[in-house]
């Protein structure tokens, strides 16, 4: 089963956010063996990466993609990390620059959202590419 690790920094303080995220946790469930942690600060994120093999963090100077090519871009990366995937998500400061540099850089997009939003984005748009490597009708 493929694994995937979410790191963010702060906790989820709205409930309405947290069951959203929680009910896309669940309709992955089938494919994703899915872990979130949440760290107390940048340190934490860096502790927690440093025994990764490939990690992802969202960054506004990253590449920007749609959702086919995220689908596309998600796929290769499960082949690159052997079937173990690691997102990083920043606090306000964003994410420090030794993290950065040994990742792959993605944007969701050119706004700005707070670290709770940007979570939700991100874990519907992983449901969004598993559905479209499926060809289910969940994207259209």
């Amino acid at each position: 089963m493929l694994k995937l690790r979410i790191l963010s920094v702060g906790k989820t303080k709205e409930k309405w956010l947290e069951d959203a995220f929680n009910e896309y946790q669940k309709r992955l469930k089938a494919n994703l063996q899915i872990e979130c942690l949440w760290a107390k600060d940048s340190y934490q994120l860096l502790e927690w990466t440093q025994n990764e093999s490939l990690i992802i963090c969202l960054d506004p100077t990253g590449r920007l993609l749609t959702s086919e090519a995220f689908a596309t871009f998600f796929s290769k990366c499960w082949e690159q990390g052997g079937s173990r995937l690691t997102i990083v998500i920043g606090g306000a400061e964003g994410l420090p620059l030794e993290l950065k540099q040994h990742s792959i850089l993605i944007s969701l997009s050119l706004l700005t959202f707070t670290h709770q939003i940007t979570r939700l984005i991100l874990i519907e748009q992983i449901y969004r590419a598993t559905e479209i490597l499926k060809n289910s009708q969940y994207h259209k």
